[in-house]
């Protein structure tokens, strides 16, 4: 178990705006970074990180937390292994409480941990056998330096190799407590009936692993090296429950923050071509791996940059085929170049061929956008056929419809309109009916999704909001907390009963008021973070917000978020030049205000639940009767006080014509 020293330095090393800005592209606003949320689909961005505070909202999904709570909800991690990855990341030393464990808690672990853990002996084991076997360096190393690649890419891409005995894999995993099941589920081993003792999968082939964003191995491909054998040329690891080839870009992981500093993604087909283009120092690359380019591999790139630049071989035949994948990305929200290496060569060749210098800018200078790609291909097979130069130009038109920004839209149309000396009218007119056709497409795809049982989410009604007294109180609870959450260690000075003057803080004077009133909490949450200042108060501690952002409890962590980030941090209005009061100005007052305002309210909800219970007496119980309307009219009495004081108007609310 990782030990609360090793916990604390993780916490006061890491930063947050390090570790989400290589899952999210993050743009200064005023003290705080604004992006896209990386769990749910939008245009304005609505994700709030502040590196002052340390933590992070998500306004359009609700989350917000610490960087390890966001490695947690982005990576599906357990506390332990984000913390681990965070620890890795800054080069901090876990330190371990040594602690027996039960042989249940041994046992205890979910597919999804044994998978990842799998994968990662078997990654291990690969390296091993490519650097220190005599076959792996005799056949998988000799290939790999065949290919020029130089021994600090093979070790940064983690390749490796699979010996030719069929089964040497799976007797290791096997000896090291790896069952048939867990084996045959990872797609490392297979179990055939005649083959009981396992055949390993990747046999006598190189090994590409794959990984996640943040760096676990998902799975693998692998390529044989023998011409004369009738097999596929590369074999890849197949649908797990953690390994989904279409939410996965190959060298993602080693890529990110080039893409993220460069702002542009170079987009191409294999392995090897991701390779190769970092072993020339070109590193903003990631592949798709052969298969086609899905939305949710899209999603990973927008994460980083909404800049993708596409290259394709000279020679190959799939170019057309690349075209849904243009309009895909135009759907996205994406900026599209497009580049044709020289006929003969692929991303591999020509970074082999050329020094770094030249391959960029060749694919700076050479980079067409899609417009000009997509005229080039379909023109060079219309020729002179005015018919199939009216449907290539009714293509292009289509992807300009996929096109989400209307001035960008406009843009493209000029284009089109003075590339083929047509004019911009009669292409707004077809933009239009290929508007209707894709409206037309995507809602019969929604049609049939929803004829497709979905899982049903419960979602909880909102009980407090069809008894007005409840959420009044609730709402006033639950202020006053936040209070104490943003500035429970401010000092504030008061004046007694008899004008002496005293100092106490928002959380002394805040505890003093719900103690006084022998208050019992409503909602959970705020009863555990009471009870915890209470406890610190104790200890000689203020436990204010930054003491509750590490708490591994998801229902606190979410309030004390929202009360360290509140709503109106999405605005950066310094840049517009308007400079609104910040909440916590005039703290000593809303203060004040407040714990008057939540005892108004929290009487209000006493008589209307004490007034419940006179049916039940009045015809039972005289006595208790009679001492129920007495405890109202006393409510009711002190009410009416409170009014006075807080200068309550039940038409034109609170605080009315204050005297100043």
């Amino acid at each position: 178990m990782i030990s609360k020293q090793t916990i604390d330095k993780i916490f006061s090393t890491i930063r947050v705006e390090e570790i989400v800005g290589e899952y999210v592209q993050l743009k200064r606003a005023g003290s705080n970074f604004k992006g896209l949320s990386p769990f749910h689909d939008e245009k304005s961005p609505s994700f709030v990180v502040s590196p002052s505070k340390q933590i992070w909202k998500d306004f359009s999904t609700g989350k917000g937390g610490t960087a390890i709570s966001f490695l947690m909800e982005i990576e599906n991690f357990t506390y332990p292994e984000a913390l681990r990855h965070a620890a890795k990341k800054y080069g901090i030393e876990i330190e371990e409480d040594q602690r027996e464990f039960s042989e249940e808690a041994k046992h205890a672990q979910t597919e999804k941990d044994q998978l990842y853990k799998i994968h990662e002996v078997a990654n291990t084991y690969f390296q091993e056998i490519l650097w220190d076997s005599e076959e792996g360096r005799s056949i998988g190393l000799a290939y790999f330096r065949e290919r020029e690649l130089k021994d600090d890419i093979i070790k940064k891409f983690q390749l490796g190799y699979s010996v030719e005995k069929k089964n040497a894999f799976t007797v290791y995993a096997e000896e090291k407590g790896y069952t048939k099941d867990i084996l045959e589920k990872s797609g490392l081993s297979i179990f055939p009936e005649n083959t009981p003792s396992g055949i390993d999968r990747f046999r006598e082939r190189v090994i590409f692993p794959i990984h996640s964003f943040s760096g676990r191995v998902l799975g693998f491909g692998a390529r044989i090296l023998k011409n004369n054998v009738k097999t596929a040329k590369y074999l890849n690891s197949p649908e797990t429950e953690i390994y989904h080839k279409s939410n996965v870009l190959y060298g993602l992981n080693q890529s990110k923050q080039a893409i993220s500093r460069k702002n542009n993604c170079l987009l191409v087909e294999g392995y090897m071509d991701v390779i190769a283009l970092h072993m020339s120092g070109i590193e903003n690359v990631v592949a798709s791996s052969g298969t086609s380019l899905t939305i949710e591999q899209i999603k990973l790139i927008k994460r980083l940059t909404e800049n993708v630049t596409i290259l394709f071989d000279g020679d190959n035949a799939g170019i057309k085929a690349s075209f849904r994948s243009i309009d895909m990305l135009l759907t996205e929200g994406m900026n599209i170049r497009v580049l044709l290496f020289p006929e003969g060569d692929d991303p591999d060749s020509f970074a082999r061929k050329h020094p770094q210098d030249y391959v960029e800018k060749f694919i700076e200078n050479e980079a067409t956008d899609f417009i000009d790609f997509k005229a080039d291909i379909l023109l060079k097979d219309a020729g002179n056929d005015p018919i199939k130069k009216a449907e290539a130009i009714q293509n292009i038109v289509k992807s300009v419809s996929f096109v989400q920004n209307a001035l960008k839209r406009e843009v493209y149309l000029k284009e089109v309109s003075n590339k083929f000396g047509l004019s911009e009218q009669s292409l707004f007119n077809e933009l239009d009916v290929q508007k209707q056709i894709t409206q037309n497409q995507t809602q019969h795809i929604q049609q049939q999704k929803e004829k497709t049982p979905a899982k049903l989410e419960i979602v909880p009604l909102d009980e407090e909001k069809e008894d007005p007294y409840l959420y009044d109180v609730l709402f006033m609870e639950s202020k006053l907390v936040d209070h104490m959450l943003m500035f429970g260690d401010i000092v504030l000075k008061r004046t007694n009963d008899k004008n002496e003057e005293y100092q106490i803080t928002v959380i002394e004077e805040i505890l003093l008021h719900f103690e006084e009133e022998q208050y019992n909490f409503l909602v959970k949450g705020n009863e555990i973070i009471i009870n915890q200042v209470k406890e610190g108060i104790q200890k000689d501690e203020l436990r204010s917000g930054n003491f509750f952002v590490a708490f591994m409890d998801e229902e606190i962590t979410s309030k004390v978020v929202d009360a360290l980030i509140p709503l109106d941090e999405l605005e950066n209005w310094g840049s517009r030049n308007i400079y609104p009061p910040n909440y916590g100005d005039k703290i000593a007052e809303q203060v004040q205000g407040d714990v008057l305002l939540h005892k108004y309210r929290y009487i209000d909800y006493l008589i209307k639940e004490t007034a419940k219970q006179l049916d039940q007496y009045s015809e039972t119980d005289e006595v208790k009767y009679y001492e129920l309307i007495k405890k109202i009219t006393l409510l009711k009495q002190a009410s009416i006080r409170l009014s006075d004081i807080i200068e309550y108007s039940p038409i034109k609310g609170i605080y009315v014509d204050r005297k100043r």
